[in-house]
Formats: structure tokens, sequence, C-alpha cells
């Protein structure tokens, strides 16, 4: 597999190094096509994970968040009477009855997803064979975009606010409020 080299973005980036970390933990990772997903986009902040997960009942499936990593795991729930042997011949009860061929994949897996920052598990749920994993992003209002102000180089003009210990019926306004003009 070709490695990047992610050096030069070091040298011009600040705080994306979770981002770079999970470059580096997507290479290393083994792939595997079981059990396949979908990942829609709903709107700007809702996500829908769907996993075929034929077979597999309530019981049998686990959905764990831990620091930003989803994991989903899929373990059937063996009864005993209707194991299949290793080998992958059919499977006997004492009528002679069983599985003449086994292509529903019933195998154990286990499939992780990194979840970006205030994206959290709204609800899961399991209808005809799927998964839907429901997610939300809620930012708070302090992570939010906001202006930022910028003082003009040339005014020379400041404002302090200066707390007053009483205020008189008959000063100035201003300077009953404490807001007075000054020349720096």
């Amino acid at each position: 597999m070709t490695r990047f080299d992610l050096t030069p973005l070091f040298r011009t980036t600040v705080g994306f190094d979770s981002l770079f970390r999970l470059f580096d933990e997507m290479a290393d990772a083994p792939t595997s096509a079981y059990p396949p997903y979908n990942i829609e986009k709903l709107s700007d902040d809702r996500y829908r994970i769907s996993m075929a997960v034929a077979g597999f009942s309530e019981d049998d499936l686990t959905l764990e968040l831990k620091q930003n990593l989803l994991t989903v795991q899929g373990r059937l729930k063996s009864d005993g009477d209707d194991e299949q042997p290793a080998n992958g011949s059919a499977a006997h009860d004492g009528d002679g009855g069983g599985f003449l061929h086994r292509g529903i994949a019933e195998r154990a897996f286990s499939r992780q997803f990194s979840l970006a920052e205030h994206v959290r598990v709204d609800q899961a749920r399991l209808a005809n064979g799927l998964l839907h994993i429901e997610l939300l992003r809620e930012v708070p209002e302090e992570a939010k975009a906001r202006r930022i102000p910028i003082n003009a180089a040339n005014d020379s003009t400041v404002i302090s606010a200066k707390t007053s210990p009483s205020i008189s019926g008959g000063s100035n306004s201003k300077q009953a409020l404490g807001l007075e003009k000054k020349s720096a």
C-alpha cells in the first residue's frame, strides 16, 4: 500500500493531530467487507449508518461509544441444537433435517466508526435485517463560529467603564454611568 508523508501538513496546521492519527490508523487497519453498510447524510446535522445484519436479533448486537469511537459488534447466541459443524457439512437433527446449503453469513463481526467531535448516537433500531444508527451533530454555542470585531488602528479614542459608587441626579449621564472618553 502507498504511504503518504504528512510532514508538510504539520508545519502549516494547528490542532489536527487526531486527523493525522486517523489517517495512519486507516492505512494500518485490516479491511473487511462484512457486514456491508451505508453512511447517509440526512441533513447538515443528521447522519445514518445502516448495516445489513440478517439473522441477528437485538440481543445479538451491541453498540458501544467510547472516546468518539463507535463499535458495533454482532455475536450470535448459539442455541446448541442448530449449530453447523465447522467443516461446512449439513447440520442434522434427529429427524434427518438440516441445512443443505447455508449461504447467509451469520458470523461474528466487529465494525468501528470514528465519529467527529460533537456527534452523538441519537438512536439505534433493527428493522427488516438492517441496523439503523441515527447520529446527530450538536455543536455547543461556545464552539460555533462567531464574529470578532477589529479595532481600527487610527482610532485613538478609548472608552472605559468605571464603577461609580452613586449616581447623582445633577451630573452628566455619561459621567453618572462611568463612561468617559479618553484620548490615548
